[in-house]
């Protein structure tokens, strides 16, 4: 696969998918600059966590008026795979391309720890090679991580299946200790309602390799790679 990785001024975290997607995939990574207003032909598109410029305003509020969202909106409404991760998945909520915002931790504090996520479905792109249930653990690295959505949009969310993974305790329960930053409903990660869009707060590129302690962020990857093995077999629709 060719993955394209957008980065903005101030992101820190794009080498890191860099390193995932060459060295550990073994497939080949094309790095934007936020200032591009075209994305090549890729595969899937990652926008990679860390910072972006003018956070100190809203995570994600200036780096989703670049020029290379416009080409980020045209490749997500044509069916092309995007992670946003942490601030990445600011700047998709910011874009609009995904429900909801992140804003500051209930704590009051930058949380940097390995969680429990909990996978509710693994009908999806992003999480096909987990079982529906199935309890991960991958770090998050965050200030402003606070997932919030009014009550209607929450209440579709749920009905339509667009929460893909929440925080839980080693034994998949859910609950107000196993939350790291009081997310709404405990949610980690979100998918779009046409499903090629997936945002989530926790580093799966930290997550990828046997030294860090767990691969279960690496799976999130191999899924998108099986989703497009079997597109350009034709097993899937398009």
């Amino acid at each position: 696969m060719n993955w394209a990785i957008i980065e903005f001024p101030g992101s820190n975290c794009g080498p890191d998918c860099v390193y995932v997607v060459e060295k550990v995939l073994k497939h080949k990574a094309t790095v934007l600059w936020h200032t591009e207003k075209k994305i090549p032909s890729v595969d899937a598109i990652i926008l990679p966590g860390g910072f972006s410029y003018g956070d100190y305003l809203r995570s994600g509020a200036i780096a989703s008026l670049s020029n290379i969202m416009g080409a980020v909106k045209e490749a997500a409404r044509i069916g092309v795979p995007i992670i946003g991760i942490c601030n990445g998945f600011q700047i998709l909520c910011e874009s609009k391309l995904l429900p909801g915002s992140l804003i500051t931790n209930r704590c009051l504090q930058f949380i940097c720890s390995p969680v429990n996520l909990r996978v509710e479905t693994n009908e999806s792109i992003f999480t096909s090679l987990f079982y529906s249930g199935e309890v991960i653990q991958i770090p998050i690295a965050h200030g402003q991580g606070c997932f919030y959505a009014d009550p209607p949009t929450i209440q579709k969310m749920e009905s339509e299946g667009l929460i893909l993974f929440r925080y839980c305790d080693a034994n998949g329960n859910i609950s107000q200790q196993s939350n790291p930053n009081g997310s709404l409903r405990n949610i980690a990660g979100i998918r779009n309602l046409k499903g090629n869009i997936l945002g989530l707060m926790p580093h799966p590129e930290r997550a990828s390799e046997n030294e860090f302690g767990s691969v279960d962020g690496k799976k999130i990857f191999e899924s998108v790679f099986r989703y497009m093995e079997a597109k350009k077999g034709k097993l899937l629709p398009c």
